[in-house]
């Protein structure tokens, strides 16, 4: 019977995107929605953003993730990855959760698009005033 390893799941959320991500111990292998990380993720400080909670943590290539983003765009569904990413980590060692906090890792960004307004074109736009 195989050995099995512990792995950890967690969510992340950055306004519409949304990312499950598991780790598991490994060695550093990291996918996204299937593909290898660097090629998800095309810009180097979108590539940093993801690994942000291992660099902070000093886990660097001591994880496989496996991640799957969805709604969004890149920008969101790399800080969903990272919320994902840090959530899961204080899931492996609750001890971590300080320096993941002082670091600013485990803030959710709330900033959601605001809804259109009945009688109005757009959420604050409103129609033409004519006084007369």
């Amino acid at each position: 019977m195989a050995e099995t390893t512990k792995s950890y799941a967690a969510t992340g959320r950055r306004r519409t995107s949304v990312a499950r991500v598991v780790i598991t111990e490994g060695t550093g292998k990291v996918e996204v929605n299937g593909l290898p990380f660097e090629e998800y993720l095309p810009t180097i400080p979108l590539q940093n953003e993801l690994l942000a909670p291992f660099q902070t943590a000093k886990l660097v290539n001591k994880f496989d993730v496996k991640v799957i983003a969805k709604g969004g765009g890149i920008k969101g569904q790399a800080g969903a990855i990272k919320l994902g990413v840090a959530r899961s980590l204080i899931l492996f060692d609750a001890e971590l959760r300080g320096e993941l906090k002082e670091a600013g890792l485990l803030r959710r960004d709330p900033r959601m698009k605001e809804r259109k307004k009945a009688g109005q074109p757009g959420a604050r736009k409103a129609f033409q005033f004519s006084k007369r």
